[in-house]
């Protein structure tokens, strides 16, 4: 069939769909915006309230902001179930990016306020935005592919350079326009990228026609759920039901020892375990079981490296602020320009990492998912033996060279390549249809928990020193990734050859398949 021949939306560029390339520069955008106030955020918050050449910041204390910084962090991912839910049963994967789009718009928009209530409502705009975008727009990568097409993994690489790309350009310029405007022209930029993304987005809707569209449930759809009646089979089940009021209690524990704050967050898992659980017991085949099972086992490698990872944010960029020495050629870098040195790093080697993963595989050599994961968590685990020998050095001389960190993003950065994309194609790979945005959102929302356990863990510093937290997520990072790689053989059977057969094909092959439903 001829090019010309093709409709949009089966029109490929660099042998992708272009479809890929429009959802590529609407997440680009999207992140831009996400990032750029990540990077100030706890800065921000702990500048003092009397200001510097930046402006006046919130005063607050390290451990105070690194506790706002987990909570906020985490909902911006765990939002992705609700937001994977309503796209499921309400307006369908692509709406529901549109919607999340305008949200981060006017959440961004309101950050420029200088007024705490307008902080405090901003933050919870951009926790919604991103619940419904971030986890509905991955899944409308996945389904631009056909089961078995060995391009899936290399599109969802370029669409984590469209990621990265943003925070790399957020990095990069917000940290320079806050020198020279202040905190909140930074939160203005954001808010004006994000809406270069929402114009991206709906411009590009004519490639995007298969993928991401709401259909009203058939009577009698085999991939038809109801989130109702699944808890409702919840009191049938003895088993589950059991174990579901074991989670309550520990919930109603920690509501009264912890706070409202954890009491509600352990409720919220509950509900999402005990859905997990109904889930598992209605899949109808042992291999659904198994994948569904391999799937949750992943999800721990994602809990782990994520909980490392997020440092960056946090406890990494307050050390930078205090304690790197920063000058080169006689200027002081800004803090923020530091984390482009992850986006950057990704940008370089996104492509080289997935072309050297998919060589192997095609070679018959160990290239697995699961593979993938687990080394990457030792890789990135050993970034913070650089940030080891940082704390080190300060403890000698009162700084710390800037090389140190760099050092330490680039293991950071490789770690993440090999972990990051990978999870969100092999999710694609495993999970049925019917339970598609809903995976990609307890996905999301295992990320999210990641990023709370780093705001614990930096916490953590302000009592034990940062040389013995860094030497801690070292040690930790390393083990978890090892044991995994000791049951990998165990774990891939269980997969029932979810990854066998891949082979290249082409969009006009692919079309009409969302995910992977077997």
């Amino acid at each position: 069939m001829s090019t010309t021949a093709l409709k949009p939306h089966q029109k490929e560029l660099f042998g992708q769909p272009i479809g890929l390339y429009i959802l590529f520069l609407t997440e680009m955008w999207e992140r831009f915006s996400y990032y750029g106030m990540r990077a100030l955020l706890v800065l921000y918050m702990t500048t003092q309230t009397i200001g510097d050449d930046r402006g006046a910041g919130l005063g607050w204390t390290s451990k105070e902001a690194l506790a706002l910084y987990g909570w906020y962090t985490m909902l911006v991912y765990v939002m992705s179930i609700p937001g994977g839910m309503i796209a499921d049963k309400l307006i369908g994967q692509k709406k529901a990016v549109l919607f999340g789009a305008i949200i981060l718009c006017l959440g961004h928009g309101v950050l420029v306020l200088t007024d705490i209530w307008a902080f405090y409502t901003g933050l919870g705009l951009v926790i919604l935005g991103v619940g419904l975008l971030k986890p509905n727009i991955s899944t409308m990568v996945g389904g631009l592919y056909k089961e078995g097409d060995i391009r899936r993994d290399k599109g969802f690489s370029i669409f984590y350079i469209g990621i990265n790309l943003g925070s790399l350009l957020a990095t990069m310029i917000v940290g320079l326009v806050v020198a020279e405007w202040g905190w909140h022209a930074g939160f203005g930029l954001a808010g004006i990228v994000m809406l270069l993304g929402l114009i991206n987005y709906v411009a590009g809707q004519k490639y995007l026609t298969q993928v991401g569209n709401f259909e009203p449930p058939k009577k009698d759809d085999p991939n038809e759920i109801s989130y109702g009646k699944l808890y409702g089979k919840l009191f049938s089940s003895p088993t589950q039901l059991v174990f579901a009021g074991i989670l309550l209690l520990i919930s109603a524990f920690g509501w009264y020892n912890l706070g409202w704050g954890y009491g509600l967050l352990f409720v919220f898992l509950t509900a999402v375990i005990s859905l997990l659980m109904m889930i598992y017991k209605e899949l109808d085949t042992q291999v659904f079981k198994d994948r569904f099972m391999v799937l949750l086992l992943s999800f721990i490698m994602v809990i782990v490296f994520w909980g490392a990872f997020e440092q960056a944010g946090g406890l990494m960029n307050l050390y930078t602020e205090s304690k790197i020495d920063r000058v080169l050629f006689g200027w002081e870098i800004p803090t923020v320009m530091f984390q482009s040195l992850n986006a950057g790093f990704i940008i370089l080697f996104a492509t080289v990492v997935a072309s050297i993963w998919a060589k192997r595989k095609l070679k018959g050599k160990e290239a697995s998912s699961l593979f993938k994961m687990a080394l990457g968590i030792i890789i990135m685990g050993f970034g913070f033996l650089f940030m080891v020998f940082a704390a080190m050095e300060f403890e000698k001389s009162g700084t710390s060279s800037m090389i140190w960190l760099v050092l330490a993003y680039l293991f950071h950065t490789i770690g993440e390549l090999c972990l990051s994309p990978v999870a969100l194609s092999f999710i694609t790979k495993l999970t049925p249809v019917k339970y598609a945005s809903l995976m990609m959102g307890v996905y999301f929302a295992a990320t999210g928990l990641g990023s709370k356990v780093a705001g614990i863990v930096g916490e953590s510093a302000s009592e034990f020193g940062e040389y013995t937290i860094f030497l801690g997520i070292l040690v930790f990072t390393v083990v978890i990734g090892s044991l995994f790689i000791l049951i990998l053989k165990p774990l891939k059977r269980l997969t029932h050859g979810a990854e066998d057969n891949e082979r290249m094909m082409h969009t006009d092959e692919a079309e009409g398949f969302e995910l992977a439903d077997n």
